[in-house]
């Protein structure tokens, strides 16, 4: 039953197959639609009949963060072997990853599978003319419901894996990242790391377990941006998910929540010996989840601190005034459950410390004072006047689409978005630092820094 239509604002013409959008004057809306089907799947449609192409994005609540913490990789391993192969059923012979492949390319589609952190997604590109659009749908069903899950293929991939695992690790960076990782996050499943050894813990049978737990029609979330009306889009819908489970009552029921991320007690400082030309710095602590209220007021401060390049405040004070760096950055990375803050470099060796002295100073100051109105006049200009790049694509629209429904948003969200930002004042930005952000309180991590006094 059709919830509620909502209008989402972008600027846009379609031309050629590429679904790229050419920017306007004034912008065009378009309404999206969300609805429950009969099977339990909800769905988020916008209609887009411009040229004749579909973009569907399938997401089932089977990220990383539902891996154990023995097998951490789980996950991933589930989507990166549901297109290793499909097996036979209802008459159709099995297809190994070679067939498949192939059948994929006769098609001229796509069916791309990954697992973030809160997600295990599926993404399905076609042209919507009727036919190809038919056996596409019944082939991605057959890998999204049936795959293989060969034995040897696994111990293949597996050996990848480990070997890139094994390959990362021997960059500073990487080192950098997973000490982080283990300090923000705890035993938080955000913070568990996939390791040779919990590669090793996974088995084919672990995968098809996995697969039948979370993936079932009921726990479908289905966006839909292209060239097709509700009905059309109820039977796509419908026809990827109809080799799945259907699921009952307790199969469906609501999966259980993540415990919260709890804050830092203290300062933490971890100095990682490390040979390298460059010392890696990461600066940070516990964030906030993705549907948090301050999200637009952090996003806004966020650009002004470090996420505006080249015009940031880090910028401006670590690179520009002293060269101690050739680029650092900050970001807040929000998920379903939990969020980090970071600000990071790279420099000199021994330069480390005056850099992370003059990084923590200019994190503080701006939570303690907030932005000057001239500083959130250029963001918000910034911000508002690239808006119409976040949405210039079938994709990047999937993408906001995906986002809305992921983290229930209000479907209005993109249409109000930039007046929105255009509202926030600077004491709302402060405010809402000052809610989020301990600058006394923040892990440091330095890999491959000299020795040397400590600010």
């Amino acid at each position: 039953m059709l919830k509620t239509i909502k209008k989402i604002a972008f600027s846009a013409l379609f031309t050629g197959v590429t679904g790229i959008f050419y920017a306007q004057n004034a912008f065009a809306l378009l309404p999206i639609e969300h609805w429950t089907q009969a099977n339990g799947a909800e769905v988020w449609l916008v209609q887009s009949p411009a040229i004749p192409m579909v973009d569907v994005q399938l997401d089932f609540d089977a990220g990383s963060r539902r891996d154990p913490a023995a097998q951490a990789g789980l996950a991933s391993a589930v989507a990166l072997m549901s297109a290793k192969g499909v097996q036979a059923a209802d008459g159709l012979p099995a297809l190994d990853e070679n067939q498949l492949g192939e059948a994929w390319a006769d098609l001229g589609a796509s069916l791309d599978a990954g697992a973030g952190r809160d997600a295990l997604s599926f993404s399905l590109r076609s042209l919507t003319k009727p036919d190809l659009l038919d056996r596409a749908v019944r082939l991605a069903a057959r890998q999204i419901a049936q795959p293989s899950y060969p034995q040897d293929v696994w111990q293949r991939e597996r050996a990848r894996w480990q070997a890139a695992i094994a390959e990362a690790d021997t960059k500073p960076g990487t080192v950098a990242g997973k000490a982080f990782a283990k300090a923000v996050y705890g035993s938080n499943p955000y913070g568990q790391q996939t390791t040779a050894q919990t590669l090793d813990a996974i088995q084919t049978a672990d995968l098809r377990a996995y697969h039948t737990r979370y993936l079932q029609r009921c726990r479908a979330r289905v966006a839909v941006v292209g060239a097709v009306n509700r009905a059309q889009a109820q039977s796509l819908v419908d026809g990827l998910l109809a080799r799945l489970p259907a699921g009952d009552a307790q199969s469906c029921a609501a999966l259980p929540a993540l415990a919260p991320l709890q804050p830092l007690a203290k300062a933490q400082e971890l100095d990682i010996p490390f040979q390298s030309a460059q010392a890696h710095v990461l600066i940070g602590q516990p964030g906030f989840v993705r549907g948090d209220p301050d999200f637009l007021a952090l996003l806004v401060g966020d650009h002004i601190l470090g996420g505006g390049g080249f015009a940031s405040l880090l910028t401006e004070e670590v690179r520009e005034k002293r060269g101690l760096s050739y680029s650092v950055f900050s970001e807040f990375t929000p998920g379903l459950s939990a969020g980090a803050f970071v600000a990071g470099l790279q420099t000199r060796p021994d330069q480390a410390m005056e850099a992370i002295k003059v990084t923590r100073a200019v994190i503080a100051d701006f939570v303690q004072n907030g932005p000057t109105e001239a500083q959130l006049r250029a963001a918000k200009d910034n911000l508002i006047g690239g808006f119409a790049l976040r949405i210039d694509s079938n994709r990047k629209l999937l993408g906001n689409v995906v986002n809305i429904a992921r983290n229930g948003l209000p479907l209005d969200y993109l249409e109000h978005w930039t007046d929105r930002v255009e509202a926030l004042t600077a004491r709302d930005v402060k405010a809402a630092l000052q809610r989020k952000l301990q600058p006394d309180r923040m892990v440091t991590v330095v890999v491959g820094a000299q020795p040397a006094a400590k600010p």
